[in-house]
């Protein structure tokens, strides 16, 4: 009887490991759609402090950019802006990729949006 039980804990373990794999990978995938989302509000913040004391139109798109590591070619940002003395509004998006192997080809590109409002500085 224990000689046919020797090779149980590893037939086990061969049909249990593809399954944790995956998960652990799908939470990986969640976590990084996390620190995008995270990014995003950042960038969404600076563009629309960048847009309250800079008037030209490029001023909220550069600050949306710089030093947050969102890839520029999936990022759109838009500012609005209320008159001298009124309120300027951004709103980022960005196309979170899902690329981890295994689960990227099973998820579609998420995509974040982020708002922020500020008064314009006169």
């Amino acid at each position: 009887m224990r000689r046919r039980a020797d090779g149980q804990a590893a037939v086990e373990l061969a049909l249990v490991l593809p399954f944790v794999v995956l998960l652990f990978l799908a939470l990986v995938q969640v976590a990084l759609v996390v620190r995008d989302e995270v990014l995003v509000v950042h960038a969404a913040r600076e563009a629309a402090r960048r847009g309250a004391v800079d008037p030209s139109p490029a001023g909220p798109r550069v600050a949306a950019l710089a030093g947050t590591g969102l890839a520029a070619d999936r990022l759109t940002v838009t500012a609005t802006r209320q008159g001298p003395g009124g309120v300027v509004k951004v709103t980022v998006r960005y196309r979170s990729p899902t690329g981890l192997p295994l689960i990227g080809p099973l998820l579609p590109d998420v995509r974040l949006e982020a708002n922020a409002t500020m008064r314009t500085e006169v």
